[in-house]
């Protein structure tokens, strides 16, 4: 198991930068290689300032990105009459294939010619109707890099909230109380808890470790102060704050800014 390195930084855009420039060196790696690139994502506030430094970086170098998979972590999901679960509709405002297409998908494509373009079909997201199906897909592909982020309040990662056995693999999960408080926050346009679905279906800690050749934990701002002492003190995977499962991963990485730091 390798150690953690951790790296800080002044501000959220200096991180972004420093994570988008190391995901872009392994993109432009694989192209040079004739090989397909797999980014593991969040959905939500943490990732952005990457997404979007990727994005800067990608059009100045107009490098083809008809190479690269975007495997979504988690997706919410509704519960049916039937007892049956769906993915929610991708155009709901909280949808993570909908945060993939527009927050991630469009911004890398704007400044490409189309020929460049990432394809619509090479984003990935987690299924309902056979979480077993992308768990075998991520098996088969591998993930290059895995950008991870952590609850605030409880250390959960993608949907995996306390309690989540660190071999958990992709399912269908309740989600916890405070998971739910936490997405009000990312996905603003909540109005109260009652909106906030109560089912998802996400990778687990065991699909991160076992499926990544690298990861990437992002932690920004105040209000991650407890989450960065937490992850970064961890020597193993605690199943009280699941986002430590970036110990168990290869070449894990913890990118923090100075205010999530600044308790250390």
């Amino acid at each position: 198991m390798a150690k953690v390195q951790t790296r800080i930084f002044t501000t959220d855009y200096e991180l972004g930068l420093a994570a988008a420039t190391e995901i872009f060196s392994g993109v432009k790696n694989a192209l040079a290689q004739s090989r397909n690139y797999v980014l593991g994502c969040p959905g939500g506030r943490s990732p952005r300032s990457t997404y979007r430094a990727l994005a800067k970086i990608v059009s100045t170098e107009q490098i083809s990105l008809e190479h690269l998979y975007i495997a979504m972590m988690d997706e919410y999901v509704l519960q049916q009459s039937d007892n049956e679960y769906r993915n929610v509709n991708p155009e709901s405002h909280f949808s993570c294939r909908g945060f993939a297409m527009h927050e991630i998908r469009e911004i890398l494509n704007t400044g490409l010619a189309p020929d460049k373009h990432l394809p619509y079909e090479h984003i990935l997201v987690p299924d309902a109707k056979n979480p077993a199906a992308y768990e075998d897909q991520m098996q088969s592909l591998q993930v290059d890099c895995f950008l991870l982020a952590s609850g605030a309040s409880d250390g959960h990662v993608a949907f995996n909230g306390r309690g989540t056995e660190g071999s958990a693999t992709t399912r269908i999960t309740a989600l916890a109380e405070e998971t739910r408080r936490d997405n009000m926050h990312t996905f603003p346009a909540f109005n109260s808890l009652s909106e906030v679905p109560t089912f998802g279906v996400t990778v687990g800690p065991g699909t991160i470790a076992k499926c990544s050749k690298s990861a990437i934990m992002l932690l920004q701002g105040e209000h991650k102060q407890e989450a960065f002492r937490r992850i970064n003190s961890a020597q193993q995977y605690e199943i009280d704050w699941p986002a430590t499962i970036v110990t168990e991963c290869e070449n894990p990485q913890i990118f923090a800014d100075s205010l999530a730091a600044s308790s250390s």
